[in-house]
């Protein structure tokens, strides 16, 4: 069975850093595109930055120059770096993979969530 574990959730101050890791675990033979979204009470998902495979990104543009994506193939996990963070980065944010697993000798693939991490960005 795979999972996504997400950690490095908190409480910052407002132009403080924090860096979030999702770590996939299972059968799994391909990860296709990872990607971080967010959602506060009331709202829509809504995506925060992705990464292909090949290590393409792209990001919303409310984070463009103070979220970093990357991905570490070798250890299935992907990583959000986010400066400069302001009090409408409050939010519950999820990690997302699309991924090729076993199931017995069936490949197939599927989309799979976190259980999401907080993050609380105040003075």
């Amino acid at each position: 069975q795979v999972q996504l574990v997400e950690s490095g959730g908190g409480l910052v101050q407002p132009g403080g850093s924090l860096r979030l890791s999702c770590a996939a675990s299972g059968s799994i033979f391909s990860i296709n595109a990872m990607g971080w979204y967010r959602q506060v009470p009331g709202k829509q998902r809504e995506l925060v930055a992705g990464i292909t495979s090949g290590g393409t990104t792209n990001s919303a543009d409310s984070v463009k120059g103070r979220f970093t994506i990357s991905r570490d193939n070798a250890k299935n996990t992907v990583y959000l770096q986010m400066n400069s963070l302001k009090p409408e980065d409050t939010a519950v944010y999820y990690c997302h993979a699309h991924i090729g697993s076993l199931d017995g000798s069936r490949q197939h693939y599927s989309d799979y969530w976190g259980q999401g991490t907080q993050v609380i960005v105040s003075s």
